[in-house]
């Protein structure tokens, strides 16, 4: 099921792709590279299935290991690469950034712009913690999904990568329709200062040097992830549920305290993120969800 999404969500932005070449510098090199990624998920999993059957024969192998090992976390990049491409699908259909209509709704809704209002509160320390809360946004789904992997609950294991393949899904095509960049671009000079911290600080803007994807902030992705994997963690995990709860919920107001998102783009991450929960979950009753050979 997890690659029935994956590739769905690949056909339909290769179809906007193609639609919408005329707003695209390199349409047939995304298209190429989208192409490129179905064959390799597709030899990933082939090489996989005949590791499986020969280990049937021979004994479990360090081969079979390294393949089983692939197949079950290739998701992690998968998703890291949808996100980066967005890069380059942010003016696929509208070629103006949206950002005003966001800070209009942020304003009406507090009666300041939060990012630059919470500046008052700046310290080294504070925002080395919110830096922090931010990181752990990459620990969720390996968390969870390590646990499941070690106790080989494969049913479990992969429902939570699908439940976070449909809210990345939604919130990837949302994004190429709806082109936000962020405070941290639409809002540059409102603040006094930039935000000076500590190793976490540190690590963050290293981050966001080689990684930032200019625009896709809304919704956020940070959050629909989050959100989805907390809950898996409510269905598969209750203990766990109520660590992440408390982790989630200050790593989304790290997000506006970094500049990095609108308050609008966290209700749209918590939207999608619980869309993919439900949508995902539905997905994974349906009969043959997770083929033999793949668990």
């Amino acid at each position: 099921m997890f690659e029935w999404v994956a590739f769905s969500y690949l056909a339909l932005s290769s179809v906007l792709v193609a639609a919408f070449s005329h707003n695209l510098a390199h349409p047939w090199k995304l298209l190429a590279t989208q192409a490129l990624t179905v064959t390799i998920i597709l030899l990933l999993c082939a090489a996989y299935a005949r590791a499986e059957s020969r280990s049937q024969l021979t004994g479990v192998t360090v081969s079979t290991l390294f393949w089983h090992f692939w197949r079950h976390w290739y998701p992690h990049l998968f998703f890291l690469f949808c996100f980066e491409e967005l890069a380059y699908l942010v003016h696929l259909v509208n070629p103006t950034w949206q950002d005003a209509k966001l800070i209009t709704f942020d304003h009406w809704m507090f009666g300041v712009h939060p990012s630059v209002w919470l500046e008052q509160f700046a310290t080294p320390l504070r925002n080395d913690l919110f830096q922090l809360a931010y990181l752990t946004y990459f620990v969720y789904l390996l968390v969870l999904g390590g646990i499941l992997y070690y106790r080989r609950e494969w049913h479990a294991y992969w429902s939570v990568m699908t439940y976070s393949a449909v809210a990345y899904a939604i919130g990837y095509l949302i994004a190429a329709l709806f082109p936000i960049q962020s405070p941290w671009f639409a809002m540059a000079g409102m603040w006094h200062a930039d935000l000076h911290g500590g190793p976490f600080t540190a690590t963050i803007n290293f981050i966001e040097h080689y990684g930032r994807v200019r625009g896709a902030a809304f919704p956020s992705e940070h959050v629909a992830g989050s959100v989805a994997v907390v809950w898996g963690a409510w269905r598969h995990r209750r203990w766990l549920f109520w660590i992440m709860l408390p982790l989630v919920a200050a790593m989304c107001v790290s997000t506006i305290w970094g500049r990095y998102h609108y308050v609008a783009d966290i209700f749209g991450g918590i939207i999608t993120g619980t869309l993919g929960y439900f949508i995902g979950f539905w997905l994974m009753n349906r009969k043959g969800s997770v083929a033999t050979s793949a668990t």
